[in-house]
């Protein structure tokens, strides 16, 4: 559900804060609104920290908290801890219906022939997709693979072997998988007021996802990745720092029983980030420094 925010103090709310349901029209282009989500993605709350840890700065803010408005249903205000995102106004979606989560058509073939290290940082201007740079898709492959998020790349599950119980089995995307030229990336997104930035949404991934699962199909093609990521995996202060800065959301804090509780998905994580360091050393990619903005 997406809400219109009235903060603290405001006049025209309550000393408290609240929330309102926000109409689809122009309630939210002034940037004060937000989507609460499902209990079950409140791990969008720890990739935001993960976003910001690692310096990409790409994730839309993310809180976790519990909602008591009377103006909201009634399955919001049962106490569940739930995320809710920033509703940024100027997401670029595209008009089609069955598509409007990208702003750009983008199969896997096109995508990866883009990577491909002698073509130009910028393909010709009528290929989907041609303001996206390629340290862009660095990023993307990096943050998903840390946190295994498959929708974006990889949403047929080609990557690796799924459960029957999997959303891409059930739908029946994993057959695909055969036929390339059927594969599309989705959740492809910019900002009309930085269309060279990707946008990463829906970020909860798979905490659970196991290691002998990896899906190393989220790296394919990418033969760089930013340093200042990079050199943080390195440091072997991963989880210190993701600590330091997931105490400040107290509400997803206390939830997940504090720094105890956090470690075993902290963990998880920092093993994913071993893994992909080895990937890098074996293969022998480098790193690029973010150009001065």
């Amino acid at each position: 559900m997406r809400v219109r925010l009235r903060a603290v103090g405001d006049a025209k709310g309550d000393a408290k804060g609240d929330v309102l349901p926000a109409s689809p029209e122009g309630d939210c282009q002034d940037g004060c609104c937000g989507l609460i989500k499902r209990p079950g993605d409140l791990y969008e709350v720890l990739a935001f920290h993960l976003d910001r840890v690692l310096g990409l700065n790409r994730s839309l803010p993310a809180v976790a908290r519990r909602f008591t408005s009377h103006l909201l249903p009634y399955s919001y205000t049962d106490g569940a801890l739930r995320p809710i995102i920033w509703w940024a106004p100027d997401l670029q979606h595209l008009e089609d219906a069955n598509n409007d989560q990208n702003s750009c058509v983008l199969g896997w073939l096109q995508y990866q022939e883009m990577l491909q290290p002698r073509r130009p940082m910028l393909v010709a201007r009528d290929t989907p997709c041609s303001s996206i740079p390629h340290s862009e898709w660095s990023r993307l492959a990096l943050f998903d693979f840390l946190l295994q998020v498959h929708d974006r790349l990889d949403r047929y599950c080609c990557g690796f072997q799924p459960d029957p119980s999997e959303p891409c089995v059930e739908e029946m995307l994993h057959e695909k998988c055969r036929n390339p030229a059927e594969l599309v990336l989705v959740h492809i997104l910019v900002r009309r007021s930085a269309p060279s930035r990707l946008v990463f949404i829906d970020n909860a991934g798979r905490p659970q996802h196991p290691e002998e699962k990896l899906n190393f199909r989220l790296l394919q093609g990418i033969d760089s990745f930013p340093a200042a990521a990079v050199a943080t995996l390195r440091s072997g202060r991963l989880q210190s720092l993701l600590l330091q800065s997931l105490r400040l959301d107290r509400q997803f804090w206390e939830s997940q029983g504090g720094a105890e509780g956090l470690r075993p998905l902290l963990q998880t994580i920092d093993r994913r980030a071993q893994i992909l360091l080895r990937h890098i050393q074996e293969h022998n990619l480098t790193v690029f420094e973010d150009s001065p903005r």
